[in-house]
Order: structure tokens, then C-alpha cells, then sequence
């Protein structure tokens, strides 16, 4: 927890920003489970802030491409997951302020939460300096990704693809089903059986979320057909 002045300067040579109200970035990282002033607010201006900055450099970094490949690939950079790495390269997760409940039941490691402090956080930059800083903030935690990101098919989820693929082929779309769940409620862990007409033999995957497990099943089902061909 940031109670200290060194651990708030740790934090912030880590994001790579000093605040001049170090108030903002406590308020960032404190969960609505915990007393005092919460993190909800700036994370509504963040997560504007961050879609518009990540909007318009792929709009200039992809000058000939349509509408559909642009949203697919913001969506892939904003998502929940994405952030939530964002985070973890940070070590936000020991920082975060949460309440009782949150503490016990592991709220540090859940995605969800470290998605809404990294918006936050960038709410809580604009507030204490100015767009053009946030912007270059944003654009240095986005650099490689920024670099690695392309175009097309592959900015669409495991899922998606595996749909369309059968879809256009005029195939039944496959089947997901729970298998298994082990663990606490804060640290399950899914067992997914995925079955389709085009594989011999049914798919078992598992995964900390029943989405994760699914979208690994679609994944493997994907790979098994790219190797039949």
C-alpha cells in the first residue's frame, strides 16, 4: 500500500509520472469497497480518455484501413485483460486500497480491478497536468504493443473466428460446455469440453474464467483444423 512517500516514488518511477497532488493517484487506486474517496469517477474520464488516445493513433497509424479494423484493433488494446497486464507490469496490485471483502477474497489479482485503476490512474494524470501529457503517458505503457498490433482476422477472438469459419461453411457451431470447477470462489478454475462436427474427438481445455477456458478450447479447435488441411 502506498503509505509511505518512497513507496508513492516506486509507484510513480514505475508508471513513469510524478504527481504533483498525490491525493489523485491514492484516490486512483482505491477500490468503492474501501472507505473514503473512490476510484469510480476517474475511471469513467480515463477510460474516454484512453479509447480516444488509442482511436486516433491507430487512425494515423493505419491510414488505409476501414472503420472495422480500427474498432477490432482499439477493442484489442483496451480490453479488460489487456489493462489489466498493464497493471500487473506495474506490481499494481500491491498498492491497490481495498476493503475487507476485496482483501480477503484476493481482489488484488482479479482483472476487473486492475483494469479500473489503470483507467483511473489515467484520469487522475489528465486531472494533475494536461491531455497532451497524458496522451504520451499512455502511448510510451502502449509502445510495443502499439508496434506489434496488425490489422485483420487476428485482432478477432478465438470464438469469433471459429464461428465464422464454420458459419461460412455452413457447419453447426460448436458447443461449450463446464465440465469442472475447482478452487475458491476468488481462484476457480474451469474445465471446458468444446465439441464440433469437423473434429473426430472432443476438445478439453481449462482456464482461470469459464470465457478463458472457452476461447482456449476455440483456439486448439482452430489450430487442430489449420493442421488437417
Amino acid at each position: 500500500m502506498l503509505n509511505t512517500p518512497a513507496a508513492i516514488a516506486r509507484l510513480s518511477k514505475k508508471i513513469g509520472y510524478s504527481f504533483k497532488e498525490p491525493k489523485l493517484l491514492l484516490q486512483a487506486l482505491t477500490h468503492r469497497s474501501a472507505k473514503g474517496a473512490h476510484n469510480e469517477r476517474l475511471e469513467f474520464l480515463g477510460d474516454s480518455i484512453l479509447g480516444f488516445v488509442i482511436a486516433e493513433v491507430l487512425f494515423k497509424q493505419f491510414p488505409d484501413h476501414a472503420e472495422g479494423d480500427l474498432t477490432r484493433m482499439r477493442s484489442s488494446l483496451v480490453k479488460g485483460v489487456t489493462l489489466a497486464e498493464v497493471g500487473r507490469d506495474f506490481g499494481l496490485g500491491q498498492h491497490l486500497i481495498l476493503g475487507p471483502g476485496e482483501l480477503k477474497s484476493g481482489g488484488h489479482r482479479r482483472d476487473s480491478i486492475l483494469e479500473d485503476a489503470i483507467e483511473a490512474i489515467i484520469g487522475a494524470v489528465y486531472l494533475d497536468s494536461d491531455l497532451p501529457t497524458c496522451q504520451a503517458l499512455i502511448l510510451s505503457w502502449f509502445e510495443k504493443r502499439l508496434a506489434d498490433i496488425k490489422p485483420g482476422n487476428e485482432q478477432k477472438d478465438p470464438k469469433t473466428r471459429l464461428q465464422e469459419y464454420l458459419q461460412g461453411r455452413k457447419i453447426p457451431l460448436p458447443q461449450y460446455e463446464v465440465i469442472n470447477t475447482t478452487g475458491q470462489s476468488h481462484n476457480q478454475q474451469f474445465t471446458v469440453r468444446c465439441t464440433t462436427s469437423v473434429l473426430d474427438n472432443e476438445v478439453i481445455t481449462k482456464g482461470s474464467s469459464r470465457r478463458k477456458a472457452e476461447q482456449s478450447a476455440a483456439l486448439q479447435v482452430l489450430t487442430l483444423i489449420e493442421k488437417a488441411k
